[in-house]
């Protein structure tokens, strides 16, 4: 070969490298764009989610200055999220899509999706509508519950309701527990016209339509999902409610209901009747009252790091709300658990009101496994625009499986938590006690829930039907009714937080248990070689490698993807199922001769 020859070679060689180094025109001008986007979005993000922790940890009567500064923040937030530049340039990057990159699409998205939540093309309405976001959280979170009118807390509220056995006390307490709805009931009727009318401004048919979309689904979609999972579990849900409604009768000395009264049940809402069954041997509540709240939080932490997990940032520990507020202070918090990641980056926090009892150490678990979600996929390869959960659902997901890991006999036994000269624990009521959670939750969340904010926002289902609808659902889903007749001056949905201030994602909890299931399943069976009832997950780092896998790359992957390829199979309640055929069995056995009154759905 001559040299002329071999310099054109040389030199085609070169501009072919050249040309494969050099990304198209499009990812370039799009990677520029959404480094500029994303730098300006983790700053603002991180000003208005510090002024939201503020507006949660300390509530002061009469003083708005929290609110104040939450609603100036978020007005700054929406205001370049909602812009009609970052509208234009998103929208404009995907009519290219095919030129690039699935990270980037994945990030235009999303940039589009902050958009409609705050669309700067009705500036004046998403104005008004965090005005009346803050103010609606700063009347839930600052009211003063009263029984007999005597301040209580929600705590309180919580355990008297577990243990008072007079239902004439019950009554009172459950009333009470209600009495902040009427108060909240215009305000939501104000949220659903502004919420609405923002996200339409983007397409969007209503706020509901626009929450569901997250999952890549239509809202008939979402509706059929729910209305599946119920079905699917509507068999075992129907012997639960017959076994409540006769122990509950026996236990207050009343004939048995057709439909259980809603203050029999030991949670505000009846989503939870766990408490119901105390498991002998197995009532943790004796050994832990004895520790101190802040070791509750330690054992959750040694969880993870078991796993092989990193400590948790000195920041998490000095930064978040852990515990109760002193009954002297001068001010209020939220008392609703949740975790935090502010700065989509290792600012980390959880709001919680621990106290030593068992419910409190399985919240710990839960929301720590929210914490470690965020530093997972808080690594160079997630953009921060992708910084969140493969859906909603799997952050939810992965911590209440760590709650039920962290209640599995196997587990507390390995801690040396179960009280010295315990019996063997009864296999099936440990199980009753379970399905009393999470298979009681399935019809409060993919039903009523889910059913009650989907005629809020896509049927603008009118202030006088609220609360008849409620009812109406909480009878047909759960089979439960209010002691007495309700008015229309209540709003009972408005009582249950995230009605206000999470709005129109409660299949997102529903979702997160046929998922917590599915991986529990694959976990104990695949990874442990363990009886899904009876695992420990402690120390096993092969159970924190797959963990890891899932948790890490956040929204980079599609959620079914994820699922798919960690699991083997699609979405499905199947592993649910499975895991309480024995108590179905069994509930047979007690319910016969027993009538059922569980409604049709």
């Amino acid at each position: 070969m001559n040299r002329r020859l071999l310099a054109a070679v040389a030199l085609a060689a070169v501009v072919s490298a050249l040309t494969a180094a050099a990304p198209p025109k499009a990812q370039q001008q799009a990677a520029a764009y959404l480094a500029g986007y994303s730098k300006e979005y983790q700053k603002l993000t991180y000003k208005s989610s510090l002024a939201e922790w503020n507006s949660n940890i300390h509530i002061v009567e009469g003083d708005s200055s929290n609110a104040k500064a939450t609603r100036a923040a978020r007005e700054t937030t929406a205001r370049f999220t909602g812009s009609s530049a970052n509208i234009e340039k998103a929208r404009a990057f995907l009519l290219k899509r095919d030129e690039l990159t699935a990270l980037q699409r994945l990030q235009l998205e999303a940039v589009l999706y902050n958009a409609a939540d705050n669309p700067q093309t009705v500036a004046a309405l998403v104005k008004q509508r965090i005005a009346a976001e803050t103010a609606q959280t700063e009347k839930l979170f600052g009211y003063e519950y009263k029984i007999d009118g005597k301040p209580v807390t929600t705590n309180q509220i919580d355990e008297r309701l577990r243990k008072d056995t007079d239902p004439a006390q019950r009554r009172v307490v459950w009333e009470a527990s209600k009495d902040v709805g009427k108060g909240l009931k215009d305000g939501l009727v104000t949220l659903r016209d502004l919420r609405n009318q923002t996200v339409q401004a983007l397409g969007y048919a209503d706020y509901f339509t626009y929450q569901v979309s997250d999952y890549g689904m239509t809202t008939a979609e979402m509706m059929q999902l729910c209305q599946q999972l119920n079905q699917e579990l509507r068999p075992l849900y129907r012997e639960l409610h017959t076994y409540a409604r006769y122990e509950l009768a026996k236990k207050y000395g009343q004939p048995v209901p057709k439909l259980i009264p809603a203050h029999w049940l030991p949670n505000r809402w009846g989503q939870d009747w766990g408490s119901m069954v105390e498991v002998e041997g197995f009532n943790l509540d004796g050994v832990l009252k004895d520790k101190k709240p802040e070791w509750l939080v330690q054992q959750a932490e040694n969880f993870y790091v078991s796993l092989g997990f990193p400590r948790l940032p000195a920041t998490f520990w000095s930064k978040s709300s852990l515990y109760p507020v002193p009954a002297e202070a001068p001010y209020k918090k939220n008392n609703h658990a949740s975790a935090w990641h502010l700065d989509l980056d290792h600012d980390v926090r959880s709001l919680m009101s621990v106290e030593s009892n068992s419910e409190w150490y399985e919240t710990t678990h839960h929301e720590l496994g929210h914490i470690y979600y965020y530093l997972s996929y808080t690594n160079p390869q997630v953009p921060v625009l992708l910084r969140r959960g493969a859906n909603r659902a799997y952050h939810e997901g992965v911590g209440s499986m760590i709650g039920l890991a962290a209640m599995q006999k196997p587990f507390i036994e390995g801690r040396g938590l179960l009280p010295e000269g315990s019996g063997e624990p009864d296999a099936m009521q440990v199980l009753l006690k379970e399905a009393l959670n999470y298979v009681v939750f399935i019809p409060w969340s993919a039903g009523v829930m889910t059913h009650f904010e989907h005629d809020l926002y896509a049927n603008n289902l009118p202030p006088s039907q609220f609360n008849d609808r409620w009812w109406e659902l909480a009878r047909n889903y759960q089979g439960i009714e209010p002691p007495s007749a309700r008015g229309l001056e209540f709003c009972d949905a408005a009582t249950k937080t995230h009605i206000n201030d999470d709005a129109a994602q409660y299949y997102d909890y529903a979702l997160s248990f046929v998922i917590l299931f599915q991986l529990h399943d694959h976990i104990a069976r695949n990874i442990l070689n363990q009886d899904p009832h009876a695992t420990n997950y402690y120390g096993n780092k092969d159970v924190g490698a797959f963990l890891k896998s899932i948790l890490e790359p956040g929204a980079s992957l599609d959620w079914r993807q994820v699922l798919r390829n960690k699991t083997g199979s699609d979405l499905s309640a199947a592993a649910m199922v499975r895991y309480f055929e024995p108590l179905m069995a069994y509930l047979r056995q007690v319910n016969a001769g027993r009538e059922s009154t569980l409604p049709e759905m």
